[in-house]
């Protein structure tokens, strides 16, 4: 059985408004990380990172709980905080790359596709710490679809709910 959930307008409302807040503070930090030497570079790197990676764990973690689903669902903290931990992560190196030295476009587009897979294993690690009565089963071919796409449409297709157990049974 398929289980149909819906959207919490005002909890997707406080998504995007948490993206946007978090993104124009995380890049005005970040702009300030070249400007800067030693311990001020860090520091400066180090909040970016954090405002931005947080910011877009914030984002997605929010969206999550917009998803209201017929069934009780909660969190493995573990999992949850490790998601946390590779936004931060990668949102981190992509700074150090832009920030902190002269680099090629080669290393420039090579930081963007590091951060891009990041921020994918953050969402599936964050997906992953799901815990309901129910199994998330990924469709293949509608995943790679989706990744080969251009533009995002619907992301909410590329998974579907199915009920039982996350065991198989």
């Amino acid at each position: 059985m398929t289980v149909i959930g819906t959207y919490d307008p005002y909890l997707v409302a406080l998504s995007i408004s948490v993206a946007c807040l978090a993104s124009y503070t995380a890049l005005d930090l970040g702009g300030r990380i070249s400007g800067s030497r030693r311990w001020a570079q860090l520091a400066w790197l180090a909040t970016a990172a954090t405002a931005m990676g947080g910011g877009i764990w914030s984002m997605h973690f929010i969206g999550m709980l917009a998803f209201v689903m017929p069934m009780p669902v909660s969190y493995d903290l573990g999992l949850t905080l490790l998601s946390l931990v590779v936004a931060i992560g990668v949102t981190g190196f992509g700074f150090f790359m832009i920030g902190t030295r002269r680099r090629t476009e080669l290393e420039f587009a090579l930081s963007g596709i590091f951060m891009g897979i990041g921020i994918v294993s953050m969402h599936y690690t964050g997906m992953a710490a799901m815990r309901m009565p129910a199994d998330v089963r990924y469709e293949p071919l509608l995943v790679q679809r989706f990744r080969d796409s251009n533009h995002i449409r619907r992301p909410d297709r590329a998974y579907r709910t199915k009920c039982g157990r996350r065991d198989g049974g």
